[in-house]
């Protein structure tokens, strides 16, 4: 049996297989409430092939949005917006397909335009709100510089975080990923180049990682036993004096022993000037290392450029990691389950409006796909 296509478990929440849609910003939120876009964004991923649906980055606040188009779980309106797309997905998704939602909080990379529209930070005649940190250094030159947070503003984010996690119990997620890389508010404590803090916030590694454990413990204490919970964490940074695979692996230990059941290891964001060698697979390593650094008991996933069902499929079978996730692969292929489980030989429970379209079934499948 092909290893992509076996089952795994996170915490109390079984997957039928080791694919995971990654979450994506879409930015066609209206004040965090979702719109139909998201209807048929996550209506069509429910029935990819994937075990779990990643909902995208999804602000705790109004001012932890990246942009103003985000989602978020701040409000009664954007819960309930929420609620719809979720059931709906779930209605069609092929069987046993499980959901998950990213927490975030932007910070310092908070207050810009959508990506397609430039991605500057906003103006104040485009309504530009003030941002926070860790510390009071712009993410880059020509960008407003944040406020750094003290105990209380702390307080109030770890409250956010709290109040989003009971909204996404309530929604009905199965799972919640914070957002702890690519360079937002908890990957920015984390980071030495980002947080120069002298209190106990800052410093020493134990020092950066008190604020992000901080707040998985508060969302660990409110989730019900049914839900599991991970993080996404940056592998590197890209850059000299940044976290470290080593650091990555330290963090995965200790939000481990705090009750993960999962960590999707990604890297870089946190400065404009990391320069990434974007080449398949490229932070395969920095999983492997977390895989072997962590210990038993913890999910390790992959991402970043994994694109063919055999090279995910290999992956899994030299052991770098324990699932793989996919991102614009699923944008480009909303199908890509399907074209996976074909090309390992594995089955894969279409439904039953679309399985005249099989490949076993239609002779047109291998037309379309080249192979004749």
């Amino acid at each position: 049996m092909s290893t992509l296509f076996s089952p795994l478990t996170l915490g109390p929440v079984p997957l039928p297989n080791r694919i995971a849609v990654a979450p994506m910003c879409q930015y066609a939120a209206n004040d965090g409430v979702m719109a139909d876009w998201h209807l048929q964004h996550l209506m069509t991923l429910a029935m990819s092939g994937a075990g779990l649906v990643t909902v995208e980055a999804t602000a705790v606040e109004r001012r932890g949005r990246i942009t103003p188009r985000c989602c978020g779980l701040y409000s009664d309106d954007a819960e309930a917006a929420m609620a719809r797309v979720i059931a709906a997905a779930r209605a069609v998704a092929l069987p046993g397909v499980k959901f998950a939602v990213q927490l975030a909080h932007a910070g310092r990379k908070a207050s810009t335009a959508p990506p397609f529209e430039g991605g500057k930070p906003l103006t104040p005649d485009q309504d530009a709100w003030a941002t926070v940190s860790a510390s009071a250094l712009p993410f880059a030159d020509g960008w407003p510089p944040p406020l750094a947070l003290d105990a209380a503003g702390m307080a109030r984010v770890k409250d956010a975080f709290v109040d989003a996690a009971r909204r996404a119990a309530r929604v009905g997620f199965d799972a919640i990923e914070l957002h702890m890389t690519h360079g937002y508010l908890l990957a920015q404590f984390l980071s030495p180049l980002s947080n120069l803090r002298e209190d106990a916030y800052g410093g020493s590694l134990e020092n950066r990682m008190r604020f992000p454990l901080e707040v998985a413990d508060a969302v660990a204490a409110v989730l019900p036993a049914s839900m599991a919970w991970g993080a996404r964490i940056t592998g590197s940074e890209w850059l000299e004096g940044g976290i470290t695979p080593d650091e990555a692996a330290a963090l995965a230990r200790a939000l481990k022993g705090r009750g993960a059941a999962f960590v999707c290891v990604s890297s870089g964001g946190n400065s404009p000037l990391s320069r990434i060698p974007a080449t398949p697979g490229y932070q395969v390593p920095f999983a492997a290392h977390v895989k072997a650094h962590a210990g038993e008991g913890l999910a390790v996933r992959a991402v970043g450029l994994i694109v063919a069902p055999r090279e995910a499929e290999a992956i899994l079978e030299r052991g770098e990691a324990d699932w793989i996730a996919l991102g614009r692969a699923f944008l480009d292929d909303p199908r890509w389950g399907w074209r996976a489980a074909q090309t390992l030989g594995q089955p894969l429970a279409l439904p039953p409006r679309y399985a005249r379209a099989a490949p076993t079934v239609w002779p047109g499948a291998a037309w379309l796909r080249g192979t004749v």
